[in-house]
């Protein structure tokens, strides 16, 4: 989700109107609104600063509103809050990993109400099994992911419309 659809969705959800964020943040009576709205469409990118103040007035973290970079766990979590909206459907499971029998732990896995994210994520699974069993090598891995979902072939059942393992 964009930046600007992220703010949209928060100041929705705490009951105010454009132009009452807008002078919240320091923008002119005759202005704020206009702003806040190129915010919301995307035609204006607020700058870091501007974005912790919107966080600010907003009362919410600032990663709830910032273009995650998914590289930090909070980036994460904030990721998955975003797919949480968008799904609606999402669960958290403990399951038990024994693919080392003799340091087995427990992790959390999340699941979607989604048959179409569940293929996808079938097939993804597939694929790194395919790599740590030695069928296909990691540059053909990697094929498969830069060049995904060209490069899918629905577990199987067809063939991908952009080849990516070697002959």
């Amino acid at each position: 989700m964009a930046v600007g659809d992220r703010i949209k969705r928060i100041r929705n959800f705490r009951g105010l109107t454009q132009k009452e964020l807008g002078v919240a943040l320091g923008y002119d009576d005759n202005t704020a609104d206009v702003r806040v709205a190129q915010y919301e469409s995307g035609t204006r990118t607020p700058k870091e600063d501007t974005l912790k103040k919107i966080a600010e007035v907003l009362g919410v973290n600032y990663r709830a509103i910032y273009e995650p970079t998914l590289y930090a766990a909070e980036d994460v979590m904030y990721t998955l809050f975003e797919l949480d909206e968008h799904y609606g459907d999402l669960h958290i499971h403990t399951v038990e990993d024994i693919s080392d029998p003799l340091d087995p732990q427990t992790h959390k896995a999340v699941t979607f109400n989604s048959h179409l994210l569940d293929n996808f994520l079938s097939e993804w699974q597939q694929r790194k099994k395919d790599l740590a069993d030695g069928f296909i090598s990691k540059a053909e891995y990697m094929e498969w992911k830069l060049n995904w979902p060209h490069t899918t072939d629905d577990n199987g059942k067809r063939e991908p419309p952009k080849l990516w393992r070697k002959p």
